[in-house]
C-alpha cells in the first residue's frame, strides 16, 4: 500500500462513524482558517530553508486536501473523492502543456504562459480581465493580479505612479510599501481595507472600458 493510499484510510477511518467526533464534525468552512495557517507555515519554513519543517508543513496542507476531499465524499447531490480531484488536475496539466503532451512548438516560457491563460481562459469561458480572480485573497496579491490580468487582456489602467529617484529593486520597492503602511496607520487609515477598495474601483475601471471596446 502506497503511504497516499494509507493517508485516504485513515482520514476516512477518523471521518466514519466509531472515529472521531471532531473530524466529523468539520465542513469545508470550518477548515478555511487551518488551510490559511498551514500555507503560511509552510511558506516560514521555505523562507528559512527549513527542510524539516517544509516536509512537515507540507504533510499539513496535503491533509487539507485530503480533508476536503473526504468531506466532499458525504456530499447528498454532488459528492466527489480524492480521486476525482486528482484526475481532474491531472487532466488540467495535460490540457495547459501542448509543448509536452501535444509537441507543440514554443518559443520560450512566455509564450507557455501566454499559451496557459488561453487555454485556460478558453476552459473557463472567460471573456473579461477579471473573471475568475478570487476576490478573498488579500488586497496586495489582488491588485497584482489586477495588474496582470488587465496587462494580458489589453486593458491599461489609469494608476497613478509612484515618482522617485531611487533604484527600483525589491528592496526599494519594499520601503516604499512599508512607507506607506506606516503612513496609514499613522492616520488611523487601514492599508487593507483601503487597498481592498482601490481594487472595486479598478474592477469598475477594466469593466467600463471592456464595455466600451465590446460596442
Amino acid at each position: 500500500m502506497s503511504e497516499l493510499q494509507r493517508l485516504v484510510e485513515v482520514m476516512d477511518r477518523l471521518r466514519s462513524p466509531g472515529g472521531c467526533p471532531w473530524d466529523a464534525e468539520q465542513t469545508h468552512q470550518s477548515l478555511i482558517k487551518y488551510l490559511l495557517e498551514e500555507s503560511y507555515e509552510f511558506i516560514d519554513a521555505i523562507e528559512t530553508d527549513d527542510r524539516v519543517g517544509m516536509r512537515e508543513e507540507l504533510g499539513d496542507v496535503l491533509l487539507q486536501v485530503y480533508f476536503h476531499s473526504r468531506i466532499a465524499q458525504d456530499h447528498p447531490t454532488d459528492p466527489f473523492s480524492i480521486e476525482d480531484v486528482a484526475r481532474a488536475i491531472a487532466d488540467k496539466l495535460i490540457s495547459r502543456h501542448p509543448h509536452v503532451f501535444d509537441n507543440l512548438e514554443v518559443s520560450g516560457t512566455e509564450e507557455i504562459i501566454d499559451n496557459w491563460e488561453a487555454i485556460k481562459a478558453k476552459e473557463k469561458g472567460r471573456t473579461s480581465a477579471i473573471d475568475g480572480i478570487a476576490m478573498s485573497q488579500p488586497a496586495l496579491p489582488l491588485v497584482s493580479k489586477i495588474f496582470y490580468r488587465a496587462e494580458k487582456y489589453g486593458v491599461e489602467l489609469e494608476i497613478p505612479t509612484y515618482a522617485s529617484e531611487e533604484q527600483v529593486n525589491e528592496s526599494s520597492v519594499g520601503q516604499v510599501l512599508a512607507s506607506v503602511i506606516g503612513w496609514a496607520h499613522a492616520n488611523g487609515i487601514d492599508p487593507e481595507n483601503a487597498l481592498r477598495a482601490q481594487a472595486r474601483k479598478m474592477i469598475a475601471e477594466i469593466l467600463v472600458k471592456e464595455q466600451s471596446a465590446n460596442k
